[in-house]
């Protein structure tokens, strides 16, 4: 079972919620040690003490704040639960909102499980989930963690509720300065995307199987174990080769998208009609002006007597 991060409770108006915080994600990455490239040793990392050089244990290890150069002040866990701050060992709801209206770069603060804590929590615990439940909005929440004030959504999550980190506003930078400049795109163009919008579309990312498998870590632990076996690494499927980034003809990229997209699905390819082109109107050839040959009269005789 993970450790808990957090232990208090939710306050929901007037009912309280014994609980505890656990981390709802978990890392997969493949990590490295750095050694001498000399030898193969093992890099470590000491901490000692500046003024007698004693090298330290975790236990050994307190907390201040560095006023100026010369001057800390010591900060110990009894200073910080003793803080004049009502989240300190509570998450207080502050407000139900849509979830629709939360823009999702405000997300990616850290996830938690919310997990009951004893008997008595089982019942509030339901109802503040079951209510969640029946509606769109989410619980905003403000909560301590880690040395800070933190803010987040509270929303059910099949039979539990989980926490979900929000950035504060302003940590999220403003994306005015990456706005490209302003360039007109045609109808058709936006409805060549819509197309290929709707023929990639899925209803849940489970829907999508493999294709959200890692396959980096996959090829970097295939990577390790080859060298620990001295051997070499196996074969991987060759990737698709990287697109240019050179768009020449944007419609005709939309419509080979939209075909490989359902080739991919295995849907019959659609054939692809692409608007016919404006012929020019062609000029008709002037008429050839037939000179008319004019014949010279013939000169009358004249009558002899």
């Amino acid at each position: 079972m993970p450790r808990p991060m957090f232990s208090g409770a939710i306050s929901f108006g007037l009912v309280t919620v014994p609980i505890t915080l656990e981390t709802a994600v978990e890392s997969h990455d493949v990590h490295f040690r750095q050694v001498h490239l000399e030898d193969g040793g093992r890099v470590r990392y000491q901490k000692r003490c500046e003024l007698d050089g004693e090298v330290l244990t975790e236990d050994d290890i307190g907390r201040a704040y560095e006023v100026t150069h010369d001057q800390l002040v010591p900060v110990t866990d009894e200073d910080l639960a003793q803080m004049p701050l009502p989240t300190a060992k509570a998450i207080e709801i502050v407000a139900f909102i849509d979830a629709d209206s939360i823009d999702p770069v405000s997300y990616g603060a850290g996830d938690y499980y919310v997990r009951a804590s004893g008997p008595v929590a089982a019942k509030p615990y339901t109802l503040l989930r079951q209510a969640l439940d029946r509606t769109e909005r989410v619980a905003v929440a403000k909560y301590a963690l880690r040395g800070r004030e933190r803010l987040g959504l509270l929303r059910p999550l099949g039979d539990a509720l989980v926490v979900q980190g929000l950035h504060w506003g302003d940590e999220i930078r403003s994306p005015a300065e990456l706005a490209p400049p302003e360039t007109e795109v045609t109808e058709q163009e936006i409805k060549g995307a819509l197309a290929l919008m709707d023929t990639m579309a899925v209803e849940h990312l489970d829907d999508l199987g493999d294709t959200l498998t890692d396959h980096y870590t996959e090829a970097l632990i295939e990577v390790i174990n080859a060298k620990a076996e001295h051997r070499a690494p196996a074969a991987l499927a060759e990737g698709e080769e990287a697109p240019s980034a050179q768009v020449v003809d944007l419609m005709a990229a939309l419509e080979a998208s939209v075909a490989k997209a359902r080739e991919d699905r295995g849907e019959t390819p659609a054939t692809v009609h692409t608007m016919p082109k404006k012929k020019a109107p062609t000029k008709k050839a002037p008429a050839k002006k037939t000179a008319a040959k004019k014949t010279a009269a013939a000169p009358r005789r004249k009558k002899t007597a």
